[in-house]
Formats: structure tokens, C-alpha cells, sequence
């Protein structure tokens, strides 16, 4: 191993020890502020042996991810305000989008970072189907809460986790009021170690930090829709660039503004004041009838 990565290794080494409990602490004080902005700031931390140490930014920068730098990665690809509209009507929980994401993402069964939850709005209405994933909050808890800038929101819209940085203690996963993140606890199932990880892929995943839906930066930098929405056979998601008033499913294009007026689109959860960049239709004149999940389907 060359003295620079053994550099960045032992840097990652001393924040993963860093106590969770003292973290708390010190923010309380006000001794830590979340927003890094320049290499020449330092961030008060606290180690497991309870001492403040001041770190330099410089000191926990990431190395250069692969295709992408790291400032590029964090600031977000300019003139693009992505947003996502589900239609919960055409949704018939053929989970293509999770089985999708999963082989994308290398991700195990166990912690997908899409989910197709059953949904009844009370007792005398029909269930029906709703794929949630990390709605890439305007006003994201989860990156106020991130003691290292792991999590970080950008231009574009995306909430972004780079793991590179994420030191583990799960504060994000408890801020989320979606559950919309998962803790990575094992190897990966197709593990290469020799890629070069970048938080646009999300790969290769790390043991012992935090993942989640990404909206795919790697595929919009292309031109191309997130993996999830071509992989949808009923055009359940849309996706598009706020800016340009415009949201496709790969197949429909429409505007954003009078899809969400005419279909009386809604943000879930929306009084909590995070802001979320992605929309929902109601299940109204649904395309299929309500089916619970069957062996046979699930793996249709």
C-alpha cells in the first residue's frame, strides 16, 4: 500500500472512532457545524477517549472518485433540478424497479433501497401499492444531523451519501422520517474491490456505512433516466428537470405542473417540512385490481 492511501486509511480509521455519544455532545455546544466549505476550516470532533481534537477539512477530503471529482460530486451537474412523480394508479407491485436497483447497486435482498409497501388510507377504502425510496429532501434532516459531511445535499437536487466519509454512527438513518436508508452490515453479493467508488454509483459499498437511493447521477450524466423507470413495465415513475417544467417515464412525456394540477399530485408525509422532491398521484382509476404478493409473482 503507497503512503497516500495509508494516509486516507488511517484518516477514516480515526473518525470511525470517534464517539457517537461525545458527537452529540459537541454539536450541543455548538463546537461542530455541519457545513464544510473550505480546506482551510477545522471541525471540532471529540474521540473515544472524550478529548476535542480539531481536524482540518483538507485532512478528511476524499480521494478522487472515479470519472467524477469529488467537488463535481458534491456540487451537482449544473442547470438540473430533478424531481420524481410516482403514479400510484399504474403501480401493480411487479417490483421490477426494486429487482433493478438491487442488481445496479449491488445490493443484498435484505436492504433494497426501493420498497413497494402495501398502503390502505383507512378502514373502508381498497389497498393499493406505493414504491418508496430516499425522497431527496430540500430540507433534509439527515444532513443536518451527519457529524463528518458525508451526507450532503446539492444544486441539483440530490441527497447524496459518500462513503468515503460516512463514519457509521447512523444519526442520519434516526433523523429520516422515511426509513428511506440502510446500514450496511456485510459484503456486498458481486463485491469488486478493484473498482474505484464513487458516491454517483454508490459503488463499491462499504461495510459499516449508510446507503440509499441515489437517483442514479451516474446514468443522468449521460442523458439517461434512472435505472429504476425504464425497468418499470406499467410507467409508473417519471422523472425529470424541475427547471424545464418536464417529467418522462421513458415512453410519456409530460409537464410537471400540469400533471401534478390535473392529478392532484402530493408530497408524502409533506407536514413534516422536509420538502420532498418526489411527488405521488393518487391510486385513482387504478390500471390493475389490488393483488397481494404471491411467490409466484414476486418472482414474475
Amino acid at each position: 500500500m503507497d503512503k497516500k492511501n495509508s494516509k486516507i486509511d488511517s484518516r477514516r480509521n480515526f473518525l470511525k472512532n470517534i464517539s457517537a455519544g461525545s458527537f452529540i455532545a459537541a454539536s450541543g455546544l455548538g463546537l461542530y457545524s455541519c457545513k464544510q466549505t473550505s480546506s482551510n476550516e477545522k471541525t471540532t470532533l471529540l474521540t473515544k477517549e472524550g478529548k476535542l481534537v480539531q481536524v482540518s477539512n483538507s485532512e478528511i477530503e476524499e480521494m478522487e472518485h472515479h470519472g467524477v471529482s469529488p467537488k463535481a460530486a458534491r456540487e451537482g451537474i449544473p442547470g438540473q433540478k430533478f424531481v420524481m412523480v410516482v403514479d400510484l394508479a399504474k403501480c401493480k407491485n411487479a417490483k421490477k424497479c426494486v429487482n433493478v436497483c438491487d442488481k445496479h447497486h449491488n445490493l443484498t435482498p435484505d436492504r433494497p433501497y426501493i420498497k413497494v409497501l402495501e398502503m390502505r388510507d383507512n378502514e373502508k377504502s381498497a389497498p393499493y401499492w406505493m414504491p418508496k425510496k430516499c425522497f431527496h429532501c430540500d430540507n433534509p434532516p439527515c444532513v443536518k444531523v451527519c457529524p463528518v459531511g458525508a451526507t450532503y445535499k446539492r444544486t441539483d437536487g440530490i441527497v447524496l451519501i459518500d462513503n468515503d466519509r460516512c463514519i457509521g454512527c447512523r444519526f442520519c438513518m434516526a433523523a429520516c422520517p422515511y426509513s428511506a436508508r440502510v446500514f450496511n452490515w456485510g459484503t456486498p453479493p458481486n463485491e469488486n474491490k478493484d473498482d474505484h467508488y464513487s458516491p454517483e454509483t454508490s459503488l463499491p459499498s462499504k461495510i459499516g456505512t449508510v446507503g440509499k437511493c441515489d437517483f442514479c447521477p451516474d446514468m443522468l450524466r449521460k442523458g439517461k433516466l434512472p435505472h429504476c423507470i425504464p425497468a418499470c413495465p406499467n410507467g409508473v415513475i417519471y422523472f425529470g428537470n424541475e427547471l424545464d417544467d418536464t417529467v418522462t417515464n421513458g415512453e410519456e412525456t409530460v409537464r410537471l405542473s400540469t400533471i401534478l394540477k390535473e392529478k392532484a399530485g402530493y408530497r408524502y408525509m409533506e407536514e413534516l417540512g422536509t420538502k420532498p422532491r418526489v411527488y405521488y398521484l393518487p391510486p385513482v382509476d387504478r390500471l390493475f385490481p389490488f393483488e397481494r404478493e404471491t411467490q409466484e409473482n414476486s418472482e414474475s
